[in-house]
């Protein structure tokens, strides 16, 4: 390679130079200059606009002195922010997985399932404190979120790789359990994390709480991804926020050397504390649908469904599925537009997916209108066969698709046919038998266990659950008057997904 002559490094060194005036920004939390490509303009806008996708693929828990003591808390936190240029939002997401995360511009996030696990204001607010830490540092813009502008699949998209790849390939129920608006939370890297705990717990002091509320959510938040890794898999906090055990340590070591002096809250703070979640949501939101076995129930739609026996079944927030055990065949019910003409919405759906529909023919389904057809449908993965059922619900066009790789289509043909013919109205006695978890704060007797406590009170939780939720030994005596947190089943009464 030949060496650069001198002017062609002068006229590098000036496009770069020109390029830092128009490009670089400074770091609030480092100080440093940086490359940046994305202007707070852009930040802001891009973060309004996920904002948007949040609340319609994952939803917000509408309690309002819920939301008014997190929006209050996170201000508390915020106005010791290293970054003061945006206008830092508070709220809490209907997951009932415990997440917590941020969009650019300041918009932040902590789920449901984050706040049934707290156990005082202090860790509740070094996660609040984390999540300013990565919009003061400009995490999302330094790595252009990639949740940003990601929407949901089509159920195309979603089968089209497990369909034709069978078991291996099959990720079908798997996906569509993440897609919903997983996509909206970035992943950051193991500096970026560690920045962002200094952040948080540097904030939490400024706002005289105590910064080891980091290191104690992280055990509990570790505990409670443990219990929780034979079931299904779904979005936490630590798969956007890697946690290790130095990470834990690290948090805890930070905390000591800020020389936090105030006295740890009482037990009546914390039942103070905890009775702000009396009556919270927990687990599962029945509102979006529940399954029994394969019979598939949703009260806010007054609408039930059978999907094939053995099959894998899957509720996500726009869309339920289920998988043959092979993984050669999906059925997929999901929202395609407000109430309509079935056959128009076919049509629609046709044009944009450049698909030939086959013998279409309009009828009803569940005492609702409907049009039936068939399709085939070319993907890089093969060749598919589809069975597409669309219904003039009240509420929105349902769309119903079941598919196959083609070769195998006729085989499936029957049982895809059957499960979307099953799609009825709900009964009165259905509706009445869904029941859902609401959190009620309780207090012990002297010397109870946990277990005890929970056959007295009648605790849904498991006596692991319940120990994970309340940081406490399973099998450890609890002085009097300990507020424990449990979970009692209630029937389904159809308000908003989240508080009291």
């Amino acid at each position: 390679m030949r060496s650069p002559n001198r002017r062609a490094v002068l006229v590098a060194t000036a496009l770069f130079l020109t390029a830092c005036v128009t490009a670089c920004v400074t770091n609030p939390v480092t100080g440093r200059r940086e490359i940046s490509l994305m202007s707070a303009e852009r930040e802001a806008a891009l973060g309004a606009q996920a904002a948007e996708q949040v609340a319609a693929q994952i939803g917000l828990v509408e309690d309002p002195a819920l939301v008014a003591y997190v929006e209050a808390l996170g201000q508390r936190l915020a106005m010791h922010s290293p970054r003061r240029d945006v206008a830092y939002r508070f709220a809490v997401a209907d997951m009932p997985e415990p997440n917590a995360f941020a969009l650019p511009g300041g918009w932040i996030y902590v789920s449901r399932g984050l706040l049934a696990i707290a156990n005082r204001e202090e860790e509740l607010a070094n996660v609040i404190g984390h999540e300013i830490g990565h919009v003061a540092a400009r995490h999302s813009a330094q790595r252009e979120t990639r949740g940003v502008g990601v929407g949901l699949l089509s159920a195309i998209g979603v089968i089209a790789a497990g369909v034709t790849g069978g078991a291996e390939a099959a990720q079908v129920v798997a996906q569509l359990g993440q897609v919903a608006g997983a996509g909206l939370i970035a992943s950051y890297g193991r500096d970026q994390e560690r920045q962002a705990d200094r952040v948080g717990q540097d904030l939490a002091i400024a706002a005289d709480l105590d910064p080891h509320g980091m290191s104690d959510f992280l055990d509990t938040l570790g505990a409670a991804s443990a219990l929780a890794a034979s079931g299904p898999r779904r979005p936490t906090f630590l798969d956007s926020h890697p946690m290790t055990d130095e990470r834990v340590a690290t948090t805890r070591a930070y905390a000591d050397s800020l020389g936090f002096t105030r006295a740890p809250p009482s037990e009546d703070e914390r039942a103070r504390f905890l009775a702000r979640f009396e009556n919270l949501l927990v687990g599962a939101d029945a509102g979006q649908g529940v399954f029994r076995d394969t019979l598939f129930l949703h009260p806010g739609f007054a609408l039930a469904m059978e999907f094939p026996e053995g099959w894998q079944t899957q509720n996500a927030p726009t869309a339920v599925a289920a998988q043959a055990p092979e993984g050669d065949a999906a059925v997929i019910l999901e929202g395609q537009g407000p109430s309509g003409d079935p056959s128009a919405a076919a049509r629609a759906f046709a044009q944009a997916n450049q698909l030939a529909l086959q013998g279409g023919e309009a009828g009803s389904l569940g005492g609702w209108p409907a049009y039936r057809a068939r399709a085939a449908a070319r993907t890089q993965q093969g060749d598919l066969g589809l069975d597409l059922t669309w219904v003039q619900h009240p509420d929105f066009t349902a769309r119903i698709t079941g598919v196959a790789a083609l070769a195998k289509f006729d085989a499936w043909a029957s049982t895809l046919a059957a499960a979307a013919d099953s799609l009825r109205q709900l009964t009165a006695s259905e509706r009445g038998s869904i029941r859902e978890k609401r959190l009620r704060v309780v207090r012990a007797r002297s010397g109870e266990t946990l277990a005890a406590l929970s056959r007295r009170t009648g605790n849904a939780w498991s006596l692991e659950e319940t120990a994970v939720a309340n940081a406490r030994d399973a099998e450890a005596r609890l002085p009097a008057g300990t507020a424990v947190k449990i979970a009692v089943e209630v029937p389904y009464r159809g308000d908003d997904g989240g508080g009291g």
